[in-house]
């Protein structure tokens, strides 16, 4: 058994939105929908800042499901769609149970990481893109940031991390204390988000 989590440097990450492209190639996502974005700390709306020039500075932080160790949308859900695997710890969906209720989206504490296909998804493209192993996309189906799962099963890291170009992203056991990511929250300062509410995020942003 493992628990899997991300450290993301928010000193490195320049806001390039590579991890959001990365993410929807990887898994085939249908259009208008993000599982992994970038927002910025004071601005309104995307790449933007409250601060006027000269002296205007933003901060990226890249959002996307947290994989919490105790997550509300587990608790909430009445056909067990929404599971936290034992072997691994990510929050996985399971599609062909959802019943499209939207009880997790409403427990979830972490607003936008959650998307609900209201229609029959439809693509960009008239074929299929990124990895094989990908479920298929369902109306009426909450879908969300999988840690890339089907890479994983296969020895892989997560498509956002592994894109990254500035090498802001790390990933690991963080219950291996010789896994790169355990070793640096053991040596670095790290915030994680809303931990008032208590769901114990597996994805740490280190400052």
């Amino acid at each position: 058994m493992s628990h899997y989590g991300m450290a993301i440097d928010l000193n490195r990450c320049i806001g390039c939105h590579t991890c959001s492209m990365a993410c929807k190639m990887a898994n085939n996502l249908p259009e208008n929908v993000w599982w992994n974005r970038v927002a910025t700390t004071d601005g309104y709306s995307m790449d933007s800042t409250v601060t006027e020039w000269p002296h205007g500075a933003i901060e990226f932080v890249p959002m996307s499901c947290q994989h919490c160790e105790n997550p509300a949308c587990v608790k909430v859900c009445p056909v067990g769609a929404t599971y936290k695997d034992p072997e691994t710890g990510i929050v996985r969906q399971d599609y062909d149970k959802c019943i499209g209720c939207r009880m997790c989206v409403a427990a979830c504490p972490y607003t936008g990481v959650r998307s609900f296909n209201w229609e029959e998804p439809a693509f960009y493209y008239d074929f299929a893109v990124g990895d094989a192993g990908v479920p298929e996309h369902q109306k009426h189906v909450v879908e969300k940031c999988t840690f890339c799962y089907q890479r994983i099963a296969d020895g892989q890291e997560p498509a956002c991390m592994h894109l990254c170009p500035e090498r802001a992203r790390w990933w690991g056991d963080l219950d291996d204390p010789d896994s790169t990511v355990s070793q640096l929250l053991a040596k670095r300062q790290y915030k994680t988000l809303l931990p008032e509410k208590g769901t114990k995020p597996s994805v740490y942003y280190l400052v």
